[in-house]
């Protein structure tokens, strides 16, 4: 632990920021498990409401700078891919 008064803070907040970016993380990993799941059931309208859903929310963490842009990209194009694989 620090002993500078300056540094304890900094790690106060630097643990209170973990937490609150490991909730968001949290969060966009179940949208994208959502979709995942209505693509194995074959239920075409719910994949695609939930993915309608997820897409905002894997753009608010590019936001927020939890994940970066690419990977936010990636993730929305596999998903993506799966919906036109439940279409065909």
């Amino acid at each position: 632990m620090a002993n500078i008064k300056s540094a304890r803070k900094r790690a106060r907040q630097a643990d209170k920021r973990r937490f609150h970016n490991m909730g968001l993380r949290s969060k966009m990993r179940t949208h994208i498990k959502d979709v995942i799941k209505a693509v194995e059931k074959g239920d075409k309208k719910m994949a695609i409401a939930t993915y309608s859903a997820a897409v905002p929310v894997i753009d608010s963490m590019v936001n927020k700078g939890i994940i970066n842009k690419n990977k936010a990209a990636r993730h929305k194009s596999r998903l993506n891919k799966m919906l036109k694989t439940l279409a065909a």
